[in-house]
C-alpha cells in the first residue's frame, strides 16, 4: 500500500503552491485522486477541487473563504494526504473527498508579502489583506439567487452537485483560540476539540465574539442560528445570516466552520467570572471608539492623495467597512450604552478577553490596509506613514505583551484543524438530518446582513 510521507509544513503555501501540491498527490495516485477546474475567480485564477476517493457519500471541504486566512489550504493538503494513506476514510467509510483548494485565490495572492515569514504580529498586519464586505464568498447579502461573485457561484454549484453530507470551512483566527461553529449539533465534537486542542498546546475560546448570543453546545462548539434580517452590526455580535453555510441545508448537510488560531492567547479559554466585567467593557469600548477616530483622522488626511494610486478602492473598501461598524460596537458592548440596545449575556473572563481582542484587531486591520495605501501614494505621506508606522507597533505590543499572544507553529495549526475536521467526519456520518431547509422558523433566502467579521 502506497503510504504517503506527512512531511510537517513549516510555512503557509500560496496559491501556486497549492495547486502544484495538489497535481502532484493527483500524478502519484491517479486512481484514487483527481483534480477538476471548477470555476474561476474574478481575476482568472482557477478553482481547483481535489477529489480523493470513490465513495457514494460526499464530503466537501473549502479552504481559504477568507483571504488572511491561509491555514485551510495547508489543511486540506494535508487532509488529501491522510484519506489517500487510510481507507477507513475513503472506502471503510464509502465516502469521497472533495477539497476545494481556495475559494478565494486572488485575496490570497494579496497576502503573499506575509505568508513565507518570518511570522511576526507587525509584518502580518502590514501586509494584511481582506475585501470589503460585498466581496466575501460566502457570504449571500441578495440570497443564492441573487449571488453575483463567480467564487460563491461556483461554490453554492458544488454544494448542489455533491449534496455533502458534511461541509467544513476553514477558517483561521489570528489571534485568539480555536472553536467550531455548527449548523448542526455534533454529539462528542466538544470533547475532541478539547483533547487535540489539548494535546497541541492550542486553547480554546471559550467566547468568541460573534457568537455571543448563540446557542452553546460544549466548550468552544457553537450553534449557527438560521439566517435573520438585521442592522450591520446585529450581524456581527449576534445574528447568522444568509450564507454559503446554510445553503446546502437542504440537502441535510451539516456544516461545521473550524477555527484554528494563528496567535495563541490563554485568556480566551479562561471560563471564570471576571472581577469587574463592567471596568473592562467600558476600557474596551472606549479604546475601539478612541482608535476609530485616530484612524478616521488618518484616513482623512490620506484620501485626497489617492487619485490615480493603482488599486487604492480595492484596500479602501475594507477600510470603509471598518470604520463603519466601529462606532456600533463599541456601543454595542459599552455598558453605560444601554438604550435601544440588546443586553449582553453574562460574560465570563474569555469573553471579554475575545471582545478586547476583536477591537484591536478592527484597528489594526484598518490600519495595516492604510499603511499600504499610504506606501503606494509616495513620498508626501511620509509623515502619516510614520504615525501608522507608530500605531501598528504600539498595538501589536499591546498583544504580545498585553494579551501574551504567541505565534503557534503552522505545521501544529494544521494538525489542529486537520484533526478537528476528521472528528466532525466521523460523527456526522453518524448523524441523518431530515431534508427541511430548517427546524426554525423565520429564515429564508432573502437579503440579509454582512456576516461576522471573523
Amino acid at each position: 500500500m502506497w503510504r504517503c510521507a506527512l512531511v510537517p509544513l513549516l510555512r503557509y503555501p500560496t496559491v501556486d503552491e497549492l495547486g502544484a501540491r495538489a497535481a502532484d498527490l493527483v500524478a502519484r495516485r491517479p486512481e484514487d485522486a483527481r483534480l477538476r477546474r471548477v470555476g474561476t475567480s474574478r481575476a482568472g485564477t482557477p478553482l481547483w477541487l481535489l477529489s480523493v476517493g470513490h465513495g457514494v457519500r460526499q464530503a466537501l471541504v473549502v479552504a481559504g473563504p477568507h483571504a488572511n486566512e491561509p491555514v485551510g489550504g495547508a489543511t486540506v493538503l494535508r487532509l488529501a494526504e491522510r484519506a489517500l494513506a487510510d481507507p477507513r476514510l475513503t472506502e471503510g467509510a464509502d465516502a469521497t473527498w472533495n477539497l476545494l483548494l481556495c475559494l478565494d485565490p486572488d485575496g490570497l495572492r494579496r497576502n503573499e508579502g506575509w505568508l513565507p515569514g518570518p511570522y511576526t504580529l507587525g509584518r502580518y498586519f502590514r501586509n494584511f489583506f481582506r475585501p470589503g464586505f460585498m466581496e466575501q464568498p460566502e457570504w449571500l447579502p441578495d440570497g443564492a439567487a441573487g449571488a453575483a461573485l463567480p467564487e460563491t457561484r461556483t461554490l453554492l454549484d458544488l454544494q448542489d452537485e455533491l449534496r455533502p453530507f458534511l461541509q467544513c470551512s476553514l477558517h483561521g483566527v489570528d489571534v485568539g483560540g480555536g472553536f467550531v461553529e455548527l449548523t448542526h449539533d455534533l454529539p462528542g465534537l466538544a470533547r475532541r476539540v478539547a483533547h487535540t486542542a489539548a494535546r497541541l498546546g492550542v486553547p480554546r475560546e471559550l467566547g468568541p465574539y460573534d457568537t455571543l448570543y448563540w446557542p452553546n453546545l460544549g466548550p468552544a462548539v457553537y450553534r449557527i442560528p438560521p439566517p435573520q434580517r438585521g442592522d450591520l452590526a446585529a450581524a456581527i455580535t449576534e445574528a447568522a445570516v444568509e450564507s454559503t453555510w446554510f445553503h446546502p441545508y437542504r440537502h441535510g448537510t451539516v456544516t461545521a466552520v473550524v477555527e484554528a488560531p494563528m496567535w495563541a492567547v490563554d485568556s480566551v479559554a479562561d471560563g471564570s467570572p471576571p472581577a469587574d466585567g463592567a471596568a473592562v467593557l467600558r476600557t474596551v469600548s472606549h479604546t475601539l471608539r478612541h482608535d476609530a477616530r485616530r484612524l478616521a483622522d488618518l484616513l482623512a488626511r490620506i484620501r485626497p492623495h489617492l487619485v490615480g494610486v493603482p488599486d487604492a478602492a480595492r484596500l479602501l473598501a475594507p477600510v470603509d467597512d471598518y470604520l463603519l461598524v466601529c462606532p456600533g460596537l463599541a456601543d454595542t458592548w459599552d455598558p453605560d450604552i444601554a438604550a435601544g440596545a440588546r443586553p449582553l449575556p453574562p460574560l465570563s473572563t474569555a469573553h471579554l478577553a475575545a471582545l478586547r481582542i476583536a477591537g484591536r484587531r478592527l484597528a489594526l486591520r484598518t490600519a495595516g490596509l492604510l499603511h499600504q495605501l499610504v506606501t503606494r501614494a509616495g513620498r508626501d505621506l511620509a509623515r502619516v506613514r510614520q504615525d501608522l508606522d507608530r500605531l501598528i507597533d504600539e498595538w501589536c505590543a499591546d498583544y504580545r505583551d498585553g494579551c501574551g499572544a504567541r505565534w503557534i507553529p503552522v505545521a501544529r495549526q494544521v494538525e489542529y484543524q486537520a484533526r478537528v475536521v476528521l472528528a466532525a467526519f466521523e460523527l456526522a456520518g453518524r448523524y441523518a438530518p431530515g431534508r427541511s431547509r430548517s427546524g426554525e422558523p423565520g429564515w429564508g433566502s432573502e437579503a440579509a446582513v454582512p456576516m461576522p467579521l471573523e
